[in-house]
């Protein structure tokens, strides 16, 4: 393989013959709704939701294999046909060197022969527009002239995915295609359904301007005439031969599969002269915006709206930059930090991999993916929060999809009733970054309704009386009951203490974060997330105090609340149940309104107590060691039996991660997990640590996961969000060494080309010949960005102080002594320093001084680092670190 990789510091990138890798594709999109993807070879598609979809959805292996590309033809001297995607004859058998440049959000081709060079540039714009633009540049670099012929061929799709194969022929018989001067609009008639056919309101449109003055000598709208009998675009007829076109300007062609066939007028190019081509795709509902915004787009306005593109991008990300010595993964990590942005704009859906899905962002991943974005840009995090609660049932469970607007929430992508047992304490572990980074307390308290659908009892009843025109939960007089955040928070955490299963753990129900155990409901547990639990109501305990020491004695909560308040025997596993029916049964057809009041001092006491029940169930319970090897079983399965066993070296992650991240495991039972973690899950061949042994076995009795062959995705692979959550973990347990190590085998691995095959940034997994599957749209991004700003430099918050609490090793300072990252601390972006003069390394350093803007401020040592003792103002921190023994 002949592809390598430049990264800069600032994120550019370039990579030398970008086409000896295959799979890989780039993001291009904006905040209103355009979503794109674009390989080196112009592969992928462009679309704004599942049922607009102006290019043909694609997935990871259409890219190479289709022939549906954004292709520019070019006839050169009448010798060969030669594409923009490389995809003619001439090109295979004569290829050209490609080379990729990408930077926020830009995408540029450089391709070269024996005759000319073409640098393909790409972006979507950032304005309020659903666009995609392209410049063709076509540079004769041969001493003699060229005759070329350009002809835009860029097919037309134009309608929802699902009719890729549901009524294709017959949706492409409601293609109205318009001809214009510079390109053509096509209107379909309906939205296809057969539940119910819709009047189409999306216009999609393709128009291309030069800078020659180039007339469009023919248009031609249908595929079938643009390739001609018995071609293909391979070598689609127009391009070879002067086909007559048979239409002109206003006409309106019906009934065919479209493509934007635009055949320019000849051009000589002398040596060393160049012409330029504009290419803009476009959707929208309103035929004459979409005329007015892209239908004259010429290279002047593309230039201008690349650079307005490149200026958005770079502020969007401008408040978050890390300064290690290492210039390549500071710009990596560039990378790493773009991708909770684009989880908000994609979803999980609509690029190659993420071939499933409509849309829409799931609960799991609309949490962790704030993580991110509140170190990044707080400023509209509180809105969300608070419009994502009014997702939770009144009985703990929640709608898994979040909707692009506020307020829209649904059941399930697939309209399956199921709940995720981890969906919960995922919510609580966002809104206490919040807190500590903002020190707004008073959010706690402000008001949500609940999300009531037909589904009861963790969807294993129904109520076939709700409001189905307004799901939200009522009380029994009918009104909409609303309750506060902390309220919503304490139902989520404490409903699922009461639901256990036989062993003490909280029962697996549908799945946990790992989806693919997800075939244990009746009998399954899940041990990995009942420490996580147990940490959430400890930390909720900790929350009371902090409210109760700034006079908040009490909180008010629906009087149905007190069932989940009256256990004492709390490791018992009958009456847990029972009261968990309880309760069920009394809030399934609504509250009654009324609130009782609670102490705080009081709950938080109750919480405490509860979260230690669960950390000790753990902790005694669920360790299996030898004498060489130890750690923790993670699952029951559906036959009741443990999942993992030291003796047969059958081992999760997830077992582990969420013991030590939640201090179930001793100091010691970390350590010894660690070295078996080392023996049995570590390979850097794969980029670190899998997710779990192989365990040789179709477990029906566990999950499908166990039907994935091993080493791919949920199944043993090097999983890149349960890896950080690990490295998350260690760090936070204060083993750091342990914790870098996980990092930088991601990173290294990540970076190394020949075996990773993909851009910068961290992907879901790595397959077991180590490539990067699924990039940009995984969780792993915001724990990674979680991990390096409040464990691996350690500048964290409580609620609104500043504390710092550095984990760096002497390796990352290398021959520097400072090393540093501008984030957000409280007001606004704080570019932290730190000075390390004798190059100490984790253990052997102390904070000393901490100076904000040349003035020396006061500290208070506490057990997660040094507090300030008042809030920074400043925009410039600077913290000395000395040997412990000063």
């Amino acid at each position: 393989m002949k592809s390598k990789l430049r990264l800069e510091n600032d994120g550019r990138f370039q990579i030398s013959n970008v086409t000896d890798l295959s799979h890989t594709y780039f993001p291009l999109c904006n905040a209103k709704a355009m979503k794109s993807a674009i390989a080196p070879s112009l592969g992928g598609d462009a679309k704004v939701d599942q049922n607009s979809f102006l290019l043909v959805p694609a997935t990871v292996e259409d890219l190479a294999h289709s022939l549906f590309k954004r292709h520019v033809f070019f006839r050169v001297d009448d010798r060969y046909t030669w594409s923009t995607s490389g995809q003619t004859a001439h090109q295979t058998l004569t290829p050209d060197t490609v080379d990729l440049y990408g930077d926020f959000l830009t995408h540029t081709i450089l391709r070269k022969n024996d005759d000319f060079s073409c640098a393909i540039e790409s972006f979507v714009p950032s304005h309020d527009h659903d666009q995609e633009l392209h410049k063709i540049t076509v540079t004769n670099t041969s001493d003699k002239p060229l005759k070329l012929k350009a002809v835009v061929g860029i097919p037309i799709y134009g309608r929802s995915a699902d009719s890729v194969r549901d009524h294709r022929h017959v949706t492409a018989l409601l293609n109205r295609v318009k001809i214009y001067e510079h390109g053509l609009i096509n209107h379909p008639t309906f939205s296809f359904d057969e539940r119910g056919h819709i009047l189409n309101q999306r216009h999609y449109g393709v128009f291309a301007h030069n800078n020659r003055n180039l007339s469009i000598a023919g248009h031609y709208p249908s595929l079938e005439d643009f390739n001609g009998e018995g071609h293909s675009l391979l070598d689609p007829l127009v391009v070879k031969e002067d086909v007559p076109s048979l239409h002109r300007v206003g006409d309106v062609v019906e009934g065919y599969e479209t493509i934007a066939g635009l055949a320019h007028e000849p051009i000589t190019l002398e040596p060393d002269a160049s012409v330029s081509f504009v290419v803009t795709l476009a959707i929208d509902d309103d035929e004459e915006a979409l005329l007015e915004s892209s239908s004259t787009v010429d290279v002047d306005r593309f230039d201008a709206l690349k650079k307005e593109t490149l200026e958005y991008w770079k502020k969007e990300l401008s408040t978050l930059a890390f300064k290690f010595t290492d210039a390549a993964l500071n710009g990596w990590l560039k990378w790493v930090t773009l991708q909770p942005i684009l989880r908000r704009i994609y979803g999980n859906s609509f690029l190659p991999h993420h071939d499933y899905g409509r849309g829409g962002r799931g609960w799991r991943d609309l949490w962790q993916d704030l993580l991110g974005l509140i170190l990044m840009n707080p400023a509209p995090v509180k809105a969300m929060i608070l419009n994502n609660f009014k997702g939770v049932r009144i009985d703990g469970s929640n709608a898994t999809i979040i909707g692009d607007k506020p307020g829209e929430f649904i059941a399930d992508r697939n309209n399956i009733p199921r709940t995720w047992m981890d969906h919960g304490c995922w919510p609580l572990l966002t809104t206490k970054l919040y807190l500590d980074q903002s020190g707004d307390v008073s959010m706690l308290f402000e008001k949500a309704t609940y999300f009531q659908d037909q589904f009861t009892h963790y969807t294993k009843q129904a109520n076939t009386a709700f409001d189905a025109t307004n799901p939200v939960l009522k009380t029994h007089q009918g009104t909409p009951y609303e309750g506060t955040v902390l309220e919503h928070i304490l139902v989520q955490n404490l409903v699922p203490y009461y639901n256990v299963g036989a062993h003490g753990n909280i029962r697996l129900e549908g799945a946990d974060w790992n989806d693919g155990m997800d075939m244990a409901p009746e009998r399954g547990e899940s041990v990995a997330f009942t420490a996580f639990y147990g940490q959430n109501l400890i930390t909720l305990s900790a929350l009371l105090t902090k409210l109760h020491a700034q006079g908040i004695e009490e909180i008010a909560l629906f009087e149905e609340f007190s069932l989940l308040l009256k256990d004492r025997q709390i490791d018992d596993v009958q009456t847990k149940q029972r009261l968990l029916t309880q309760y069920f049964d009394t809030v399934k057809s609504g509250v009654s309104g009324k609130q009782t009041h609670h102490h705080t001092h009081e709950l938080a006491t109750l919480l405490a107590r509860k979260g230690e029940a669960l950390l000790r169930q753990v902790r005694d319970h669920e360790w299996m060691e030898t004498d060489e090897d130890g750690w923790f079983n993670g699952y029951y399965d559906n036959d009741g039996n443990r999942l993992e066993d030291v003796t047969k070296k059958h081992m999760t992650l997830t077992g582990q991660v969420f013991a030590i991240m939640s201090h179930a495991a001793t100091d010691a039972q970390v350590e010894k997990t660690v070295a078996s973690a080392d023996k049995y899950l570590f390979d850097r061949s794969v980029g670190g640590y899998r997710l779990n042994t192989n365990f040789n076995e179709v477990k029906t009795n566990m999950g499908r996961l166990f039907g994935f062959a091993y080493g791919h995705k949920e199944n043993g692979a090097m999983f890149s969000h349960m890896a950080v959550m690990y490295a998350n973990a260690l760090y936070k347990r204060g083993f750091v060494a342990a914790g870098h190590k996980v990092l930088n085998t991601i990173y290294t691995h990540s970076m190394d080309l020949k075996h990773s095959k993909m851009y910068p940034g961290i992907p879901e997994y790595f397959d077991p010949k180590g490539r990067g599957m699924y990039a940009y749209l995984t969780g792993s991004a915001s724990w990674m960005i979680l991990t390096m700003v409040t464990e691996v430099f350690g500048v964290k918050s409580d609620l609104g102080y500043p504390v710092f609490e550095p984990k760096l090793m002497s390796e990352q300072f290398g021959d520097a002594t400072e090393l540093g990252l501008r984030t957000i601390i409280g007001h606004g972006p704080v570019e932290v320093v730190y000075r390390n003069p004798k190059r100490l390394t984790y253990g052997e350093y102390k904070v000393a001084e901490v100076v904000v803007d040349g003035q020396t401020v006061s500290f208070t040592r506490t057990p997660d680092g040094v507090k300030l003792n008042e809030k920074i103002t400043g925009d410039r921190v600077v913290i000395l670190l000395t040997s412990t023994s000063d």
